[in-house]
């Protein structure tokens, strides 16, 4: 069953590792890589990423991507969004902190933002266009 939009953006901001999706060229398969991120409902998907990865050249390169966040544990649930790159920017303290302290304990969030090169780091933007989701209810 469809989640509403309620739903399934509340779902998206929980804090998923997301598989973030990008056109790998010609003669390649979509790049599948996963990625830590951050969104808040009705807004823009942030994700970083090292501005010299594989990935950023192919998002700047493709300008647009996806990601897909699920939860696997009863019950089954996945929020797919796609959508254009809205701009990338030089990462701040801020985006930095702000991201690992979605995934990491308190207490090791200043040890990760101190041993990361922030000068190194790019934050890319999407604006969510299409929408794809589902809750599989509980499994029997």
């Amino acid at each position: 069953m469809p989640l509403d939009v309620a739903a399934r953006e509340a779902f998206l901001a929980e804090p998923h590792i997301a598989s973030l999706a990008v056109e790998g060229g010609e003669g390649r398969g979509p790049l599948n890589v996963p990625v830590w991120y951050d969104y808040r409902p009705g807004g823009e998907i942030r994700f970083l990423t090292d501005g010299d990865s594989v990935k950023a050249r192919l998002i700047a390169k493709a300008g647009r991507f996806s990601m897909l966040v699920q939860r696997v544990s009863p019950t089954y649930r996945y929020v797919s969004v796609e959508g254009p790159l809205v701009r990338s920017d030089p990462t701040t303290l801020e985006d930095l902190r702000r991201i690992a302290a979605r995934y990491l304990p308190p207490d090791a969030v200043s040890g990760y933002v101190q041993g990361s090169d922030l000068h190194a780091l790019v934050t890319f933007r999407m604006r969510p266009e299409h929408w794809l989701s589902a809750d599989l209810g509980a499994l029997s």
